[in-house]
């Protein structure tokens, strides 16, 4: 095992068939939570569960568009009615729609919007009433550092995670009286499926800006989202948590 143990712990990581998302319900199934995976493709969120399932971790599978609240609400009332509680909310999912201003299309700024900061009210909403009434909880959202320093070609994608950083404060301080905190991990370069689609070029010239010269792994998000949902992590509420190497320095 390692520092902290989740036995018990009911983990819900949106966007975890895959990338980041994927490796954080691994690395908390590795210390005894129950994980729930959750993906727009249900049969590969029950697909990835049973692979845990077969490593002798405890998952369940379910298929949920965070865009659309009704849904949301009726994955995590089923959710509940199966598991009882959801102790920690890893807001993960969201998607790129990449171009430059002038030629980006309306489409692509509303739904990279829509799925990641839309779909993190949305899972944030229906899950916060349960953490409320069970007066405990953790959510951490995973933002990025392009919301905090923008980025050419990714002006839908840096106003989404921006916002995420800016309404998981707001959600901090109105939920902290029931001893639930939300804070946000903004990573930079990880090695991901996203980031393998990145030209040599461009991958090169990142890695000139990153004093540790070297991207990072998905653990190096995983770990920090279990200190954030762990006793260490008690008195930490409202922040944003940079995993990048240095870039932003």
């Amino acid at each position: 095992m390692g520092l902290w143990s989740f036995k018990d712990e009911v983990v819900l990581v949106t966007g975890s068939t895959r990338g980041i998302g994927l490796g954080v319900a691994h690395a908390f199934a590795q210390e005894g939570a129950m994980v729930l995976i959750v993906g727009t493709n249900e049969s590969m969120a029950r697909q990835v569960a049973a692979d845990f399932k077969s490593k002798g971790r405890l998952a369940d599978g379910f298929g949920c568009d965070v865009t659309d609240f009704h849904q949301v609400q009726e994955t995590v009332n089923k959710i509940l009615d199966i598991h009882k509680r959801i102790d920690i909310l890893v807001n993960n999912a969201g998607i790129t729609r990449d171009n430059l201003l002038l030629r980006l299309d309306e489409n692509d700024w509303d739904q990279v919007i829509k799925v990641n900061l839309k779909g993190t009210f949305n899972v944030t909403k229906a899950v916060g009433r349960a953490m409320i009434r069970a007066k405990k909880g953790r959510i951490i959202n995973i933002a990025s550092v392009i919301g905090l320093t923008g980025n050419i070609g990714q002006a839908n994608y840096a106003a989404s995670k921006a916002g995420i950083i800016a309404f998981s404060k707001s959600a901090a301080k109105e939920f902290a009286h029931r001893n639930i905190t939300v804070n946000c991990v903004a990573p930079g370069y990880i090695r991901t499926d996203m980031t393998a689609k990145i030209s040599e070029a461009v991958q090169q010239k990142v890695l000139e800006r990153i004093p540790l010269s070297r991207f990072g792994e998905v653990h190096d998000v995983a770990g920090l989202c279990m200190f954030l949902a762990s006793p260490a992590a008690d008195y930490i509420t409202g922040q944003t948590i940079v995993v990048d190497g240095g870039l932003t320095i």
